[in-house]
């Protein structure tokens, strides 16, 4: 599974953007990424593995509550729906989507458009590929103390069970 925290580019962005291009390149990116995965799906070598039984890898969407106080509190939520992709979400954001959300058609995205919006903020100064690095590496740094902990946990239960030290 491959996961892109939308709402995070928002947050990393909006600070250095004026405000009509607020909430733009969270959605640019994950549209660009979508895009990218159906043509992956669409290839020839896909079909070849699927003809052996694997499933496509999919796409999980993380970061989907609102961040920023301009915008609804289910402003990402209504626009990710996507075939063979996964979306999580806060119990509090789906709660809102629930009572009043709109849901629109599944994700169409426009390869063309989100490459403008991504360049419109590039040109205001903003290294997109740079934020996207330093993005990546805040989220694997915020997930390492969980793994580390269910490391140990699973070592302490393995050794508890007499199993440390076999494969």
């Amino acid at each position: 599974m491959a996961s892109l925290f939308v709402s995070r580019w928002d947050r990393a962005a909006d600070a250095l953007l004026p405000k009509e291009l607020h909430g733009r390149l969270g959605m640019a990116v994950t549209e660009k990424v979508y895009a990218s995965y159906g043509s992956l799906l669409a290839g020839g070598r896909r079909a070849k593995l699927a003809a052996g039984g694997a499933r496509p890898q999919r796409v999980l969407w993380a970061s989907t509550s609102t961040k920023g106080p301009a915008f609804p509190d289910t402003y990402y939520l209504g626009k990710l729906a996507a075939s063979d992709t996964i979306d999580t979400v806060s119990a509090k954001t789906l709660l809102a989507f629930a009572n009043h959300g709109d849901p629109v058609e599944l994700m169409e995205p426009d390869y063309r458009a989100a490459e403008r919006c991504i360049a419109d903020v590039a040109s205001r100064g903003i290294d997109v590929d740079a934020m996207g690095e330093s993005l990546q590496r805040q989220g694997a740094s915020a997930f390492e103390p969980d793994w580390a902990s269910l490391l140990d946990s699973v070592a302490e239960k393995a050794k508890s069970l007499g199993l440390s030290g076999r494969r």
